[in-house]
């Protein structure tokens, strides 16, 4: 084997997509795709650790906690790379702050469930525990 096919010159490039996450954003009667990217395990790292709280439990010890839901919605954010969720021009079109608050007023439950999807399946999130397990296994 050649270790040389691991230098970060020969690495495949972040992925990127178009993927409809809306049909209601139309230019001339025609949906308009999302750009999507793929990212790093260290920005993967950074959607968690923003989705994380420490608090105190029971015994006064301190508690790490994480939500899934706004892990789920930095992930999306992150990904995201058209729109520009950070646009306030944007945002104040929704009268909100925030890229996950624009994210979660923009679109439908069912649009933004289908664009936490696919967000999962590119950053390799795509298969499911048991087979990850099973794979470990063999």
């Amino acid at each position: 084997m050649e270790l040389s096919v691991f230098f970060a010159q020969n690495a495949n490039p972040i992925a990127e997509e178009d993927f409809i996450v809306s049909e209601r954003y139309q230019k001339d009667g025609v949906p308009v795709p999302w750009k999507l990217r793929s990212m790093t395990e260290a920005e993967n790292e950074e959607c968690r650790k923003a989705a994380t709280r420490r608090t105190k439990g029971r015994s006064g010890q301190q508690v790490v906690e994480t939500s899934p839901e706004q892990y789920l919605a930095n992930l999306a954010v992150a990904s995201v790379v058209f729109p520009d969720l950070k646009n306030a021009e944007l945002q104040r079109s929704y009268g909100v702050l925030g890229a996950e608050d624009l994210l979660r007023t923009m679109l439908l439950p069912g649009e933004y469930a289908a664009l936490i999807q696919k967000v999962q399946d590119m950053n390799g999130f795509d298969k499911a525990m048991d087979e990850l397990v099973d794979e470990v296994k063999n």
